[in-house]
């Protein structure tokens, strides 16, 4: 069997702690990995190893640091497919989902290879006479990175380059269900010529975390995953005096008016909703339908949610893949198998399906419900998987009402031909992302990705301005030199004397 051990100081280390975690094939439920959990012990070793590499790395020029985040994106460039093949043989989405993974995190890596523009200070002469006041952004020194299952390579590299670009040393704690693409990272990292100690990985569970959080050698928290937990990291990091930034779970609405292409529409709630085994903080989980055009929509989205192509993720005819674990395809069934005792209209039903040859594998089918009520659980919850829900409102004011009473304010879409509906509703709705016709509005790498209320606590977002912002903290300096002709007797700075 397979085993995954930690990556600290440049080279692999083997777990001690004595403890193993499981990794699955999805597809076939077979345990095919074991990883190490990291003990107390090993928490220490990866900070003590990022604090260690601190004492140069953030002081290097930052030519040196671009240099080697050149090479780095060269080496992921090339290693794409071995990065999507350990996505899908972990995670289970379909091979060109897991493609489109590691093409989201090359776009922070570009980002971070243009870290000497982002860093530019600046600077005000002669505020008062013969003094100069000038801002500039430091690294904080070693960071913490807790990552989630979903995403396995695209959400640490939203992290990690970007953290090391500004100088600063980083541990990598990703998810145990599928920890490979992590280590792999990692090593073309220490390829690129990344010093050792920069970038550690290490693998755990609640004690890896908790010891990240409260380890007094970490300056700084990043952490993406569900709501409960984003809330505890955020608490528990910053009574620790660190600097944190939370991205939590979501509930994405996407409002759509009598006046848009329903076809359109239709084709962005299947993508959206079932893309990545709906697997993702940024899928589109409810639709609210203009009771108008309610009817006409269901359909449209019904008719090509049942021509989806369910199936192993390294099969090229697969368009969506398993679930996770077994244990998270039973909780995202048990929505659907409820719905229909909490007043919805069950027009799809993925509860049953299987795979021949592969009937031990987790898998789903994708599920739509009509009539949903905003007191259901399939409404209130973040299911986390292929489910879809309708919710039917009279007006554009009744669809927005509905969105911003939502804790959840991570992604929201609206599809309209109106150009002012969609001007106010950018204004209106209450989401750190907006789409307008475009149903995942997640910000390309120069701009930053996060939500509002229940769905993000700190107040970074990540990537774009806010990442560099979050990694660097900014110190002003005022200076005041006398005047070069006012120099002590029998220095002679060839500067004629003030009489």
């Amino acid at each position: 069997m397979k085993t995954v051990n930690h990556w600290i100081g440049g080279k692999a280390v083997d777990g001690t702690s004595g403890n193993w975690g499981p990794v699955t094939d999805p597809a076939t439920g077979a345990v095919t990995t074991q990883v190490a959990l990291a003990s107390a012990a090993e928490v220490d070793a990866a900070v003590a190893s990022a604090k260690a590499a601190y004492a140069t790395w953030g002081t290097s020029s930052l030519s040196a640091r671009t240099t080697v985040l050149f090479r780095y994106r060269a080496l992921l460039d090339a290693h794409r497919d071995e990065i999507a093949a350990l996505i899908t043989a972990e995670h289970g989405k379909v091979h060109s989902d897991a493609l489109g993974e590691v093409a989201r995190g090359l776009e922070i890596v570009e980002l971070a290879c243009g870290i000497t523009t982002q860093l530019k200070g600046e600077l005000s002469t002669q505020v008062s006479s013969r003094v100069d006041v000038s801002s500039i952004r430091q690294s904080i020194g070693v960071v913490a990175g807790i990552t989630p299952f979903n995403f396995p390579a695209m959400v640490p590299m939203w992290m990690f380059p970007l953290a090391i670009a500004c100088g600063n040393t980083f541990v990598l704690k990703p998810s145990e269900k599928d920890p490979s693409a992590a280590n792999l990272l990692a090593e073309l990292a220490t390829e690129a010529g990344l010093p050792d100690g920069v970038l550690n990985v290490l693998h755990g569970d609640k004690v890896a975390v908790e010891g990240l959080l409260s380890h007094p050698d970490v300056a700084a928290v990043s952490f993406v995953g569900s709501t409960p937990i984003a809330r505890h990291i955020h608490a528990t990091a910053t009574a620790h005096g660190k600097r944190v930034q939370a991205l939590g779970g979501a509930k994405n609405h996407m409002l759509v008016l009598p006046d848009a292409d329903l076809d359109a529409a239709a084709d962005a709630a299947v993508s959206a909703a079932y893309g990545s085994a709906g697997e993702r903080c940024m899928a589109i989980s409810a639709v609210l339908a203009v009771s108008s055009v309610a009817d006409e929509l269901v359909a449209k989205i019904r008719e090509r949610a049942e021509k989806i192509t369910i199936g192993p993720g390294n099969d090229p005819s697969s368009e969506m893949g398993p679930l996770i674990t077994k244990a998270h395809r039973d909780k995202v069934a048990s929505y659907v198998t409820g719905a229909a005792a909490q007043g919805a209209e069950v027009v799809l039903d993925g509860t049953g399906f299987t795979v021949e040859g592969h009937e031990d594998g987790h898998w789903i089918g994708l599920s739509l419900l009509d009539r949903v009520s905003t007191d259901s659980d399939a409404y209130r919850d973040e299911i986390f998987g292929p489910v879809l829900c309708v919710l039917r409102v009279d007006t554009y004011e009744e669809g927005v009402a509905l969105m911003n009473a939502s804790p959840f304010g991570n992604g929201t879409a609206i599809f309209t031909r109106d150009g002012g509906a969609a001007r106010r509703f950018q204004l209106e709705v209450e989401a750190g992302m907006v789409g307008v016709n475009v149903p995942i509005p997640v910000p390309v790498g120069y701009h930053s990705f996060g939500g509002w209320k229940d769905s993000l606590f700190g107040d970074h977002h990540i990537y774009g301005n806010d990442g560099v912002h979050f990694y660097t903290r900014g110190k002003v300096v005022t200076t005041r030199w006398p005047d070069p002709a006012d120099a002590p007797a029998g220095v002679d700075l060839g500067f004629p004397r003030n009489h």
